[in-house]
């Protein structure tokens, strides 16, 4: 009898798409879904990117190099110098997304049972790519009443073993929304001198910082250089979370020369998704403004609307556009699938993540959930006056 593999049954479901059936359910019964579950940004896509693709002129769609476009390379080099990350082309591969990137990274930098260190909470998809390549993630707990700051270093001297290899740092956070400062990295980069481990820098939200202090990236803290991977993607940065381009970054040779292979395994990158990322470096400063402003408005809104609910308690975050928030329920997987099977007020309800999805340790995160705050704030007045009416039916 034909079976599936063992790595297919441990494979995680998704916390942010699982519940997407309930979601399709309900609007077939003509619910309006408010997706506060899933970082898609409403914010309209740069035209230079879109352009780039309606006037291109290509007479055919060829398979472009393994390594990524030259001309796109060269363009996001000096997009990184610009951010104070002195890079080459030769030190960039693109890949088809950043989570493409971080299994590509895991591929070339790790053994099966290598352990990985990850702040908790943590990106889900490091949990599904840590499963796909058999890499053991060994969480660090953070905690929501520190806004989900860098643990001491006596956590993270705690969690080495012989088998750590290296840390994962998202920076600013995906789903806390915690921007880590430079004196915090500086520490984590005097543990990776320490013991010469990987440090793993998924910085796709760098251009939403929400403090005055300007982001710090790991690839700018001396004595490390050759430890550093950093992982981009211009999904969140540009609003093209479809074109599926990602990159990963580092200044280690002979790690980009094993990057490459796996990147000539799997052929190339999106044609068309290179040439809109290519065009979306044109995006003048005015763009990243406005969106920034943006979403502090919305931020502001949404972290008081949530804070001013009974029982409810939610940090303020300093960056990306998540926030993991603490909600007066039992089991926040069991109220997400209840929110879009069970309740409605006035033919609308509220779509989010529940956080247990984003730990590794069994029973944590049960009463918290991430949301996005990705929308309007119109709609998002409407989706916190849903929530707030949803965890009164609940609870009563």
């Amino acid at each position: 009898m034909l079976s599936i593999s063992q790595k297919a049954k441990i494979m995680p479901l998704s916390p942010v798409r699982k519940l997407v059936p309930y979601s399709d359910a309900a609007k077939k019964r003509g619910i309006k879904v408010y997706h506060l579950n899933i970082g898609q940004p409403d914010v309209p896509a740069p035209p230079e990117a879109l352009e780039a693709v309606k006037n291109n002129t290509l007479p055919l769609v060829p398979y472009p190099h393994s390594a990524g476009n030259e001309s796109y390379r060269n363009g996001l080099a000096g997009y990184y110098r610009g951010v104070g990350v002195a890079v080459s082309a030769d030190d960039i591969i693109v890949t088809t997304g950043g989570s493409e990137a971080i299994l590509i990274g895991f591929s070339t930098c790790f053994n099966p049972g290598d352990e990985v260190i990850v702040m908790e909470p943590f990106y889900t998809n490091y949990n599904g790519i840590a499963a796909w390549t058999d890499v053991v993630l060994k969480p660090v707990p953070c905690d929501i009443h520190t806004h989900f700051a860098l643990p001491p270093v006596d956590a993270f001297e705690q969690a080495i073993t012989p088998r750590t290899r290296g840390i994962v740092i998202c920076n600013p956070n995906n789903p806390t929304g915690y921007l880590y400062s430079r004196e915090e990295l500086e520490q984590l980069a005097a543990i990776v001198r320490k013991h010469d481990l990987y440090l793993f820098a998924d910085e796709v939200y760098r251009e939403f910082c929400y403090t005055d202090t300007p982001h710090v990236s790991c690839m700018q803290l001396s004595g490390i250089e050759e430890n550093v991977v950093l992982i981009d993607s211009v999904s969140k940065r540009y609003s093209l979370c479809g074109v599926r381009i990602g990159a990963i970054v580092s200044r280690n040779k002979e790690l980009m020369k094993s990057v490459l292979r796996f990147a000539q395994a799997r052929l190339c990158s999106p044609a068309y998704g290179q040439i809109a990322a290519e065009g979306a470096l044109q995006t003048p400063p005015a763009y990243f403004a406005g969106v920034r402003n943006e979403y502090i408005a919305r931020r502001n809104y949404m972290v008081n609307a949530l804070n001013a609910m009974d029982g409810v308690y939610c940090p303020m975050p300093q960056g990306a556009f998540y926030t993991v928030v603490k909600l007066p329920v039992a089991d926040c997987d069991e109220f997400a699938q209840w929110l879009l099977e069970e309740f409605e007020y006035e033919k609308q309800t509220v779509m989010i993540a529940p956080a247990s999805g984003f730990y590794a340790t069994p029973g944590k995160g049960l009463d918290e959930a991430r949301i996005a705050y990705v929308l309007n704030i119109e709609d998002l007045k409407k989706a916190m006056q849903c929530l707030e009416i949803a965890l009164k039916q609940y609870g009563g």
